[in-house]
């Protein structure tokens, strides 16, 4: 059968956030544009990731505010959960946001869609069944995908992932989950709250690469409601059992539950692409790309989780597709190599769990690490009038700079934390130092008034110190 062939100005392959970025870009500025997808469109983030995470967090946030009421004088009850109609929630909402992602819209706005799975013939041509396609540029955007770890016994055993827990037949009598990083414990505190047991199993200590004072915080409030850790752990042995799943531990425990889930990492989706036909370089972490996400190929960038070193997050890769198109059309052509850079250093990050945690830049060890002067600033929601009347005080907000001012990073634990640190993340991106985030006016209360409390307290030992007390002292003769 002869293959239909097509020359145009971009070739994308995947139609997740990166893809569907680049693709939606190109198109509306009149660009001819091919978008290859073999699976769903909207790729992992829409269909298994953190569309029908939130939704699930959001179901287990209801059911939970029945036990969480006392304090404010409302009688404590226990939810019954239908989790059929949970899961006609989730499905209804990634049903609502589908059509963004559609086929159908991204073929409205010109691009050719071919729904089906595409690899490199060569360095100029990518193929799939029944295309070819020969493309000025050409961007791969294929994510990533769960990973299993090398765990005896785990390839015989039957386990959920994210691309599958959403659809399970019945809620979990009791889940174990592999992997204390955010995936685990967002899906473990909302299966908790949904009424499944819940223990979290991993080889090391929770978030070890959060501030350790606010991973502590998000750790014990999950442990207070009642999510049993195992770490740091070593699992010996992982086997199915007539009721389930078992987990033998290296320390002689046996762990036994009704489902396993596996959120343990993600690998980026590098296989099966003919990346070598291309010329393109890649190992088991991703494309090799430089800084302006440009492979060994120059015709070929990748953008997203498949980026080397350069993804992991959705808003990653929608950056990524921005930066990309700015290159591709607003940049002089004579840059060559030194196209704009995906700048990720000051990407925000958080965990949708209760209390949020929420990240930007360097955490105060990497910044020493680094080679920096580094002095920290720090508000505690104690203090917080907002957080104190919504018996929520727990958590606060850190602020990591040198000893000038600037801003090198931030970590925010809390409610809310992930709309908090918008604030450091504008500052970082506008390259405001401590006095700017200290002169903001917030309204009160607000949790965010947190940020300009911890950045004033910069100047506490400076402006009240017995020679400014002085100098209050000297030029109030005077008026």
């Amino acid at each position: 059968m002869s293959k239909t062939h097509y020359d145009v100005d971009i070739c994308v392959i995947g139609a997740g956030s990166a893809g569907l970025s680049v693709a939606s870009g190109a198109a509306q500025l009149g660009r001819s544009v091919v978008l290859f997808e073999a699976d769903e469109m909207g790729g992992d983030c829409l269909n298994y990731g953190c569309v029908p995470s939130k939704a699930l967090i959001a179901a287990g946030k209801h059911a939970h505010a029945f036990s969480s009421g006392e304090l404010f004088g409302v009688k404590v009850a226990k939810p019954e959960v239908n989790f059929e109609t949970v899961k006609a929630h989730i499905q209804g909402v990634i049903e609502h946001i589908a059509p963004v992602d559609s086929q159908e819209r991204f073929e409205g706005l010109g691009c050719i869609v071919i729904r089906e799975r595409a690899s490199f013939k060569d360095a100029n041509t990518v193929e799939s069944k029944t295309t070819e396609v020969k493309a000025k540029r050409f961007v791969i955007a294929v994510g990533s995908r769960a990973s299993a770890p090398p765990i005896p016994g785990l390839a015989e055993t039957p386990y959920l992932t994210n691309e599958t827990v959403f659809s399970m037949d019945k809620q979990p009598k009791k889940l174990l989950i592999i992997g204390a990083g955010p995936i685990g414990l967002e899906l473990g505190q909302a299966f908790k709250r949904l009424g499944s047991e819940v223990e979290i199993i991993d080889i090391a200590a929770p978030l070890g690469r959060s501030e350790p004072e606010h991973a502590e915080v998000l750790v014990n409030a999950l442990k207070n409601e009642g999510l049993v850790f195992h770490t740091p752990a070593k699992t010996k042995l992982i086997r199915k059992t007539k009721t389930g799943v078992a987990i033998d531990l290296e320390d002689g425990t046996t762990l036994t539950g009704s489902h396993l889930l596996v959120a343990a990492g993600r690998a980026p989706n590098v296989n099966n692409l003919g990346l070598e036909n291309a010329g393109i370089e890649y190992d088991r972490r991703g494309i090799e790309v430089t800084d302006s996400l440009r492979t060994s190929n120059k015709r070929v960038y990748a953008a997203g989780d498949v980026a080397k070193g350069m993804g992991g997050l959705t808003h990653a890769a929608g950056y990524h597709a921005g930066q990309l198109i700015r290159n591709f059309y607003f940049s002089p052509p004579y840059l060559g190599d030194m196209l704009g850079k995906a700048n990720t250093t000051r990407m925000p990050a958080a965990i949708y769990s209760e209390p949020e945690l929420a990240s930007i830049g360097m955490t105060e060890s990497q910044a020493i690490e680094a080679g920096h002067q580094v002095r920290c600033v720090t508000w505690d929601f104690e203090e917080n009038d907002r957080a104190i009347a919504e018996r929520s005080d727990h958590g606060g907000v850190k602020i990591v700079a040198t000893t000038k001012g600037k801003i090198l990073g931030a970590s925010v634990v809390g409610e809310s934390a992930g709309e908090i640190i918008h604030m450091i993340s504008v500052a970082m991106s506008n390259k405001v130092k401590i006095s700017g985030l200290a002169q903001i006016i917030s309204p009160y209360p607000t949790r965010s008034e947190a940020v300009k409390r911890a950045a004033s307290s910069w100047y506490t030992d400076a402006l009240f110190s017995e020679r400014t007390r002085k100098l209050a002292g000297f030029l109030t003769k005077f008026h």
